[in-house]
């Protein structure tokens, strides 16, 4: 129950950064934007997200993740609300940014909300519910837009204003959980700790669990406290490898899929209600896709799925490549490898790499090396997205997915000889792994 609605912050996290791909026909002329700043409107978004993520570990270890969430929650209704009221590009990037504030915090606090509740066995697939969460919030934003779009010109101001209903069910939701008991421990909290560990996992082994949070947090193990621990050497190698997994699971360009989506599938042709509707089918296979990774990633592992997905994705982008660079759309060729390469991705590196961030770094760490890891994302993100419609005009789309194919091939690589399979094991013994 309280993974669900922790979860829940995922779902505005995906509705927020994808409803802007419905908006995109409207505010275009509305705001008179030529590719640069479309780009920017598009991609404003996550330069919050990233100002978020950064204040988001340090703010979780100080008030709490439960405070943390109900601030994001609040974020999210006054981004929807200000973004649809606004007449003036300034004043929607602004409440876009205010949106991403919300996002970036929430994307780190959420996964990291639910790996400290979790139970071992059970923590994959939790957690795996959060990048369920942000996939069905992508798709509703697919629907929304789609039912928004018949409103006339003023139909993107709906498209935004709409998120301000499960903004306040999130925050309403949250007053019902619990604080987590590592947060708790590290307050010295350690018999309400004990209450929730209990809760959540029955009384078998709840001594142990508390006496190795308890020790993980002791002077003993040998690191101190402080901020400045963070990058010390001892921690350098696992916080190094979640960065650069955070940067794969951008630039291998899903975004840039996901955003611009409708503007692709006019490109074979198509009118834009149909292209809307192709959308929505992304939408269905990104949520079908994340439900398959909750199925197995305790079973396959984190490792098989990151690699087979690097290779689904590069394959599709580059198919999908050859189709735009020959002018080939008929058979629908193009939405069939669109649709690979997103449920590769859904069930693989987008589901994986929250599963992975939330369990590999140690307790003391964990908020501000989470928090570092997703600014990171961000950034990526923001880099891919931005720059999507100055490649497209200046490379073409062909050579533009090609080279994200390419980076999926190097992200194989690297992938191959850096991660570590964590399933199946406790928070503690994984930092005992990475540590070692």
């Amino acid at each position: 129950m309280v993974s669900a609605v922790a979860a829940l912050g995922g779902l505005l996290f995906g509705f927020d950064t994808a409803i802007i791909s419905g908006a995109i026909p409207f505010i275009t002329p509305y705001f008179k934007l030529d590719e640069y700043l479309l780009g920017w409107a598009v991609s404003c978004i996550l330069i919050g997200c990233a100002v978020g993520a950064l204040a988001a570990g340090s703010s979780a270890d100080r008030w709490g993740r439960k405070k943390v969430l109900l601030i994001c929650a609040f974020l999210f209704a006054l981004s929807g609300l200000g973004a649809g009221l606004s007449h003036h590009l300034v004043s929607f990037i602004f409440f876009r940014l205010v949106g991403g504030l919300g996002v970036g915090a929430a994307a780190v606090v959420s996964p990291m909300y639910i790996s400290e509740m979790a139970p071992a066995s059970w923590r994959g697939r939790l957690v795996s519910c959060y990048q369920g969460a942000i996939v069905v919030g992508i798709l509703v934003a697919y629907f929304s837009n789609y039912y928004f779009s018949n409103f006339g010109v003023d139909g993107w101001r709906w498209m935004f204003a709409s998120q301000a209903a499960p903004s306040l069910l999130f925050a309403a939701l949250l007053l019902l959980v619990p604080e987590t008991p590592r947060w708790l421990i590290r307050q010295g909290r350690s018999r309400e700790a004990q209450r929730v560990l209990q809760k959540a996992s029955g009384d078998l082994h709840v001594e142990k669990e508390l006496k190795e949070i308890e020790r993980s947090f002791s002077p003993s193990t040998g690191h101190t406290s402080s901020d400045s621990g963070l990058f010390q050497k001892a921690y350098r190698p696992v916080l190094l490898l979640g960065i650069v997994l955070a940067v794969i699971q951008q630039v291998t360009g899903i975004n840039s899929i996901l955003y611009y989506a409708p503007v692709i599938f006019q490109q074979t042709g198509i009118n834009g209600a149909s292209s809307m509707l192709q959308t929505i089918g992304i939408g269905v296979v990104n949520v079908g896709a994340t439900f398959i990774a909750i199925a197995y990633v305790d079973k396959l592992g984190r490792k098989k799925l990151l690699l087979a997905g690097c290779c689904l994705m590069g394959l599709s982008l580059v198919v999908i490549g050859i189709c735009f660079h020959a002018h080939y759309f008929a058979h629908y060729l193009v939405l069939i490898f669109m649709l690979l390469y997103v449920g590769a991705f859904g069930c693989t590196l987008g589901t994986v790499t929250w599963v992975y961030l939330s369990e590999i770094f140690p307790n003391r760490i964990r908020a501000k090396a989470l928090s570092v890891a997703t600014l990171a994302l961000w950034l990526a993100d923001f880099a891919v997205t931005c720059t999507f419609p100055i490649l497209t005009k200046h490379l073409g789309t062909a050579y533009t997915l090609c080279c994200y194919a390419a980076l999926c091939a190097l992200a194989f690589v690297y992938l191959l000889f850096k991660i570590r399979e964590t399933k199946g094991r406790s928070l503690e013994e994984i930092e005992t792994l990475f540590m070692s």
